[in-house]
Parts: C-alpha cells; sequence; structure tokens
C-alpha cells in the first residue's frame, strides 16, 4: 500500500471508533495518533490520558501536556504505580508486560466509567519486528492498535506527521527510563533519576539520539558513530556530572546507539516466552 493508501485506511478505522481514550506518551506515534483521532472524531470525543511517573522523563511530560492543550484535548494524567509491583521492579525479561497492563487496566477502567468505546494506543507496523512483550498486554486488555492495523511504519508516521506540522515529526524515540537499567537489575525510583538526569544532561550539551544505560554503578553511553569524538573531548566535563548522580564507572560504547540494546542480553529462548 501506498502511504496515501494506509492513511485513509487509518482513517476509516478511526471513524468507526465511537469515543476513544487514547494511550498517549507525547511521542512520535501516540502524538500523531491523538492529532489524528482529533481531526476525525472530534476533541470531544476523544480523551488523552497520559502516565504521569518516574518512568516518564518531566520534560517529556511538560511537552505532551503542552501539546494535547494546543489541540484543544481533553488529557487526565494517571497513576500507574508499578513501582509497587514487585513483578515490574524485579526487571526481568517481561517488564513492559507489567508495565502495559498497570496502564490499560486503568485506561480500560476510565473509558468504561466515563462512556467511551475503545482504548487506543500508538503501536506501529514496525513494533512487531522488535522484543516487546508489551503487545501481549495489548491482546489481554483489548487496545486497539490503529496504525499497525493501517501498516503504518515508524517512517510513515513521520512523514505524516511533517505533513500535519506536529513538533514531534522529527524528534528521536524515547522509551521509557525502565529501558535504560540492565535486566536483572531491580528498578528503583532513584534509578530512573539517575537515567533522567544523566540523559539530561548530554542533551544539553547538544546530543540528540543516544542512551544512558545503567548496569549498576556503571553509566554505558550510547552515541551515534558521528558523536563518539564529540564525546571523549567533553569526558572530563561528563565524567563529573555522571559522578555526581551517583555512578562509580562512566563508560562509551563503542558499538554506538542502537535502539533497544539491552535485549541483546536476553536468549531467544527469554523472548520467546514473554511474546
Amino acid at each position: 500500500m501506498t502511504i496515501n493508501e494506509k492513511y485513509k485506511l487509518l482513517a476509516e478505522n478511526i471513524k468507526n471508533s465511537g469515543r476513544v481514550v487514547v494511550a498517549y506518551s507525547g511521542g512520535v506515534d501516540s502524538t500523531f495518533l491523538l492529532r489524528v483521532c482529533v481531526d476525525i472524531l472530534g476533541s470531544e470525543n476523544v480523551l488523552a490520558c497520559i502516565a504521569a511517573g518516574p518512568s516518564l522523563p518531566k520534560s517529556q511530560l511538560d511537552r505532551a501536556i503542552q501539546m494535547a492543550k494546543d489541540m484543544r484535548v481533553a488529557i487526565q494524567t494517571v497513576e500507574t504505580a508499578e513501582l509497587t509491583d514487585t513483578a515490574y521492579s524485579a526487571n526481568k525479561a517481561d517488564r513492559c508486560f507489567h508495565c502495559k497492563s498497570h496502564l490499560f487496566g486503568i485506561l480500560n477502567d476510565i473509558a468504561k466509567e466515563k462512556g467511551y468505546d475503545y482504548v487506543t494506543c500508538g503501536s506501529n507496523l514496525d513494533d512487531y519486528d522488535d522484543y516487546r512483550p508489551g503487545n501481549k498486554a495489548v491482546k489481554v486488555f483489548k487496545v486497539r492498535c490503529p496504525l499497525a492495523q493501517a501498516q503504518l511504519t515508524k517512517k510513515d508516521i513521520r512523514q505524516l506527521s511533517r505533513k500535519l506540522n506536529l513538533p514531534t515529526a522529527d524528534i528521536p524515540a524515547s522509551p521509557c527510563l525502565a529501558s535504560r537499567i540492565s535486566y536483572g537489575d531491580q528498578i528503583t525510583e532513584q534509578k530512573l533519576n539517575q537515567a533522567e538526569q544523566a540523559e539530561e544532561f548530554l542533551r544539553g550539551l547538544g546530543f540528540a539520539e543516544f542512551r544512558v544505560r545503567l548496569h549498576g554503578q556503571t553509566a554505558r553511553i550510547e552515541v551515534h558513530d558521528d558523536d563518539i569524538a564529540k564525546i571523549i573531548s567533553l569526558r572530563q566535563k561528563i565524567v563529573e556530572k555522571l559522578k555526581s548522580l551517583g555512578f562509580k564507572f562512566v563508560s562509551v560504547d563503542l558499538e554506538g546507539f542502537r535502539s533497544g540494546s539491552l535485549n541483546e542480553m536476553l536468549t531467544q529462548e527469554e523472548k520467546q516466552k514473554n511474546l
């Protein structure tokens, strides 16, 4: 299908959705989905819900809320309290399933209480080519994925977002902060704050797409190949800042930035078990 055909299919699917709750994070996919839902259904038939917890950077939360206001759509913040769930905080291979289960359970309750017909999320076609146990929660809680159903890829969504003049069209992907913590290391609010502050610092130095991964007391920085020389040139400043955040060791990954690199720790058996 062409991108125009995919968009037409998306519009048809959303048009038949009635009133919807959108699982919203302020990222590329959910912002595009929210905008299309508002355009097709009208803002009075759409509710944006965002999980406001320690796994979402505050800067991203503030930006997401402002974008929803700019669209003139109602937005509700929800407290998912996943850190109180040991199945989540243990940070095993199925962590994302437990996180999404908390969120989707709450959103289903909100939809039922307020008279919305469906809960939707911004999963796209590419999400089914990666290890994403959160997709299992989508099925369990019967959440609709109109972008994936229309076979829209991340590239498609960015292209369509540019046409809609969305500020998220070209921002780097930013999964939740828990994805920075090495599997098997317990997730705590303190570690999530460490990751957030370390990445905010690097962003302030001009880096755009990167990750700071936590391996115990070690920070492993991933940047694109073209940025490795830059980060080495700033190493004294970076080491000083990250050690002030509690890290004992600071390293640069010579393989460079790659999305989902912590999944490399998992065996195929672990991945298959949680899909």
